[in-house]
Formats: C-alpha cells, structure tokens, sequence
C-alpha cells in the first residue's frame, strides 16, 4: 500500500516503507513478538539513516510503533520528526491489551480478520496463504498485547490523527492522542472502516499531504477538523 502512495503523493514527499523482522525481504530474520524490545531494535536501525526532516506515519499497530519509536528518540534526546501521524489506533493510554489476549484459536482469528475488512477474500480461500497470514496476525496481536502504557513527558511536536467513521475505535480514543503531545493537534474523519485509508484514499491522502505541510511550515491546524 506504501508503495503504491509514491505514485499518488507529491514529489516533495518521499515514502520509506519501514519493514519488519520476519515480513517481506526480512522474512528470514527471527520477529520480534516484545513492544518495548521491537522499538528498541527499529530505533536503533533507524537512527543512521534518518534525514534532517522527516515524519512518521503509522496505521493502526504501525501507529502504535511510530509513537514508540519517536518516545525513544526523543529519550536519546535526538532529532524528532515534525510531525506524528496516527491513523486507526487508539491513543497510548486508552490501548486495551486484554483485547489481543481474547482472541485465541484460528475460528477467532479468522473472524478478527474479516470484521477489520482489510484482508483480500483470496486469502480466506488459500489456505497456505492464510496459514501465514494468521501467523503474522498472531505476532502482532502479541506485539500491541505487550505494550503497557508509561507515563512520559508529552512529544513536542504536532500529532495528526486519522479516524474511520465505521471503525469500532471509540472517538475519545482517539482523541487522547493530544494528550502525548503539546504542539498542533487535529482529528479528521473518513468514510470507511479500520481501513479507511484505502476505502477512502483520495480524501485521506489530500488531508494527509496538507496536515505534513502545515507540520513543515509551522502553520496552526483547527483542533478538529473533519473530511
């Protein structure tokens, strides 16, 4: 999906997929099923190869990880990114780690799967590919199951949050994200589920490239802002 948004995003903006242990060209290496210690490891990997200006995004565990990673620069007391962008993922101190832990069995998972609405129906009707994809559904629930909230000084930086009108994700929720930081704050919503971002990619993008802007150029956002 990353690397399809090279194609629709301005050329000012360059996209760098961020890949995990045991996924995609790293498929080989062991994945790490510990929060703290997969942030710990991403920090350190990407620290050499971090420009002068740059930002994260994150969808859903992804968001999880940005923030993690950020906190982790920011107690290096390195150079932050301009700016936080979180999409489908409650904010660190409302994450319910029970959730992860409920759903046990392949039936469970399965079903996780289909309500999030971001599986291709090939898969279901594969069954290698979906033995390997509840296999990698089943490291990541162990990775956000694993994340305790702590409490840290709040980022100082902007947080951009983005939220689908139909995900299951309480707006409070996500809303608390301006709790983790002191800077510019906005919350859009889109039509759509958890994966809104595809469901509406047009509009999600157009908000997405104007929130960066606003982050590189110092410009104030409304508090909420809506798509």
């Amino acid at each position: 999906m990353y690397l399809r948004w090279r194609r629709l995003l301005p050329s000012w903006i360059t996209v760098q997929p961020v890949e995990l242990p045991g996924r995609g060209s790293r498929l080989g290496e062991l994945a790490q099923e510990s929060y703290a210690s997969l942030i710990e490891s991403l920090c350190d990997e990407l620290i050499p190869r971090l420009p002068e200006q740059y930002a994260f995004f994150g969808h859903s565990m992804g968001a999880l990880l940005a923030y993690g990673i950020t906190q982790s620069l920011s107690a290096r007391k390195l150079l932050l990114p301009a700016t936080l962008l979180v999409s489908g993922c409650a904010a660190p101190n409302r994450q319910d780690g029970e959730r992860y832990s409920k759903i046990q069995g392949e039936a469970a998972f399965i079903a996780d799967l289909r309500k999030q609405g971001g599986t291709p129906e090939a898969v279901f009707d594969n069954p290698e590919l979906l033995a390997m994809t509840l296999d990698l559904l089943a490291i990541d629930y162990r990775v956000c199951g694993s994340f305790r909230h702590a409490q840290r000084p709040p980022l100082s930086i902007p947080i951009h949050v983005f939220g689908g009108r139909a995900d299951e994700i309480e707006a409070s929720k996500l809303d608390d994200w301006q709790l983790a930081g002191t800077q510019a704050f906005s919350l859009n919503w889109f039509d759509g589920g958890h994966f809104f971002l595809r469901q509406s990619e047009e509009a999600f993008l157009s908000i997405l490239v104007q929130r960066l802007a606003e982050s590189l150029n110092g410009v104030p956002c409304e508090a909420h802002a809506t798509a």
